[in-house]
C-alpha cells in the first residue's frame, strides 16, 4: 500500500471518528423519538398531552417501593413518559424497610402506592396506570373548590369527626383535591344553599323532622345532586326520599358466604371484587369491603335511570335474624319462609336524568347501601378510598376527569380455530420433519456420488 493510500485511509478513519463524536454531542442537545409499538401503547395519549400543557405549576411524585425492586424500574418507566413532555415532574423513591415511620405517617399500605404533590394539594395513587395518574393529576388541578355539604343534627357522621363511624380522614382526602366537605344543619324554614355542588346524607340515627323531608324533596326536586348512604335497619323517615328515587331498602344485613374466600369471618362483611358495568367502575381492579350493608332494589316504572353500582355473589341473601359475632359458633343460613331474598344483591345505584335545572344537563343520585366503607375505621381497606374518590367524582360532575382507556396488549393474544390447529399439527408433526428427511437424504445421495 502506498503513502497516499496509508493518508487517504486515515483521513477517512479521522473524519468517521470526527463525525461521530458531533452525532454523540447533537444527541445530547437535541431528542427525537418514534412510537413504533402496535397502537402506539408506549405513548401518551392526546388527551393526557394536553394536560400535562395546562400544569403551570410543577408536579412532586413520591413512591414508597422497596430497593433493588422491579417495581421501581415499571414506575420510573411510566413517570419518564410524562416527563419528557413536562421536565417540572420529580419522582422520588422512599424505601418504606428503611423509612417505617415515615411511611406509617404517609398512610402507605402497599408497595409502591404514590403520594402526587400539585399547588399544596396531593393525592394517593395506589394503582399506577396513565388513566388513573390523569384523574389525579386533573383533580389536583381543580381551578374552582367544590362543596359538599352533609347533612347534620340526627346522628349522621360527621364529616370533620375522629371517631371510627365519621368520615374525617375522607373529607381531608376531598380538601387535598379541591373539594371542601361541611356539615349542614337545617331547621324550620331554611333552605339548602344554592351553591352546594353535592349534598350528603350519611346515616341519620334519629328521626329526621317531616319539615327537613320535605327540605330534601325540594332539592332533588330542583335538580340537586345527592349521595345518600343507607344503614340497614335505619329508621329516619326518609321513605318518601327514596321513592322519589325509585328504590326501596330490603329488609336485613346483606350477608355472603364466599366472603370466607377473602379471609373473612364475619358473614356480615360483604366483599366485592367484580363490578357491574358503569362509568363509575369501569376499569376498577380493587376489592372494596362493605360492613353490615342493607340491600336495595328498584322499584317499577322508576322515574330515574338506575345502574347498579355493586352486586353481591350468588351465595349472598338478606339476613334477617341476628348476625353471630367473629368467633361465635352459631351458623346462619338463607331462609325462605322468613321473607329473605336470595342473591345477587344491589348493594348501591348511581341515578340519573334529565336535570330540571336549567343550568344542568343532568342531575345524579349515588344510593349505597352501606356507610361504613368510607368510615375513619375501614377506608383504608382494599379499594375502599378509591371507589368512594370515584363516587364524588361523578356526583360532582367531574366530566373533564380523563377517561383513557388503558392500553393493553390486544395482539398478545391469538385464537385459532380446530382447521388451523390441525393445519399447524399436520406441518410441525409430519410435514417438516418429512422435508428434513429429504432434503438430509439428497444431501447423502449427492455426496456419494461426488
Amino acid at each position: 500500500m502506498s503513502w497516499r493510500e496509508r493518508l487517504g485511509h486515515w483521513l477517512f478513519t479521522t473524519l468517521l471518528l470526527v463525525v461521530a463524536v458531533m452525532l454523540a454531542f447533537l444527541s445530547t442537545r437535541f431528542a427525537w423519538q418514534h412510537d413504533f409499538s402496535y397502537a402506539q401503547r408506549a405513548s401518551l395519549d392526546a388527551d393526557t398531552v394536553a394536560l400535562l400543557h395546562q400544569l403551570d405549576a410543577p408536579v412532586a411524585i413520591t413512591s414508597y417501593a422497596p430497593r433493588d425492586n422491579e417495581l421501581r424500574g415499571a414506575i420510573a418507566d411510566v413517570i419518564a413518559r410524562y416527563q419528557r413532555l413536562k421536565p417540572d415532574i420529580s419522582l422520588t423513591f422512599v424505601d418504606p424497610d428503611a423509612d417505617p415511620a415515615a411511611t406509617r405517617e404517609a398512610g402507605i399500605l402497599i408497595n409502591g402506592e404514590l403520594i402526587i404533590r400539585y399547588k399544596g394539594r396531593s393525592e394517593q395513587l395506589k394503582i399506577l396506570t396513565e388513566r388513573e395518574l390523569d384523574n389525579s393529576l386533573l383533580r389536583l388541578s381543580r381551578a374552582r373548590e367544590r362543596l359538599v355539604a352533609f347533612l347534620s343534627g340526627d346522628g349522621e357522621r360527621k364529616p370533620d369527626g375522629q371517631a371510627n363511624a365519621d368520615l374525617g380522614q375522607f373529607s381531608a382526602l376531598l380538601k387535598a383535591q379541591g373539594v371542601r366537605a361541611m356539615a349542614l344543619t337545617l331547621d324550620a324554614g331554611m333552605h339548602i344553599p344554592e351553591n352546594v355542588d353535592l349534598l350528603a346524607i350519611a346515616g341519620p340515627r334519629a328521626r329526621i323532622a317531616p319539615e327537613i323531608t320535605k327540605q330534601l324533596l325540594d332539592y332533588v326536586e330542583r335538580g340537586g345532586n345527592l349521595l345518600w348512604l343507607i344503614e340497614p335497619g335505619e329508621d329516619a323517615d326518609l321513605e318518601p326520599l327514596a321513592k322519589a328515587l325509585s328504590l326501596r331498602v330490603l329488609a336485613g344485613v346483606a350477608v355472603d358466604a364466599s366472603a370466607a374466600a377473602f379471609g373473612i369471618g364475619d358473614p356480615s362483611f360483604v366483599a366485592v371484587s367484580t363490578y357491574p358495568q358503569s362509568i363509575i367502575t369501569r376499569d376498577f381492579s380493587l376489592t372494596t369491603l362493605f360492613p353490615q350493608a342493607a340491600a336495595l332494589a328498584a322499584v317499577a316504572d322508576p322515574q330515574w335511570q338506575l345502574t347498579p353500582l355493586l352486586r353481591t355473589s350468588a351465595k349472598s341473601w338478606t339476613e334477617t335474624g341476628p348476625i353471630p359475632k367473629q368467633g361465635d359458633t352459631t351458623t346462619i343460613s338463607y331462609d325462605a319462609s322468613k321473607g329473605e331474598i336470595p342473591g345477587p344483591l344491589d348493594l348501591g345505584f348511581a341515578l340519573t336524568r334529565l336535570s330540571p335545572s336549567p343550568a344542568k344537563r343532568e342531575q345524579r343520585v349515588a344510593v349505597i347501601g352501606d356507610g361504613d366503607f368510607l368510615s375513619n375505621s375501614f377506608l383504608g381497606n382494599g379499594g375502599n378510598r378509591e371507589f368512594g374518590q370515584r363516587v364524588f367524582d361523578w356526583l360532582l360532575q367531574d366530566d373533564a376527569l380523563i377517561q383513557i382507556a388503558d392500553k393493553g396488549t390486544p395482539d398478545r393474544q391469538l385464537t385459532l380455530g380446530q382447521g388451523a390447529l390441525g393445519v399447524i399439527g399436520f406441518g410441525f408433526l409430519i410435514a417438516l420433519p418429512t422435508l428434513l428427511l429429504i432434503a438430509g437424504a439428497v444431501i447423502w445421495w449427492r455426496r456419494r456420488r461426488a
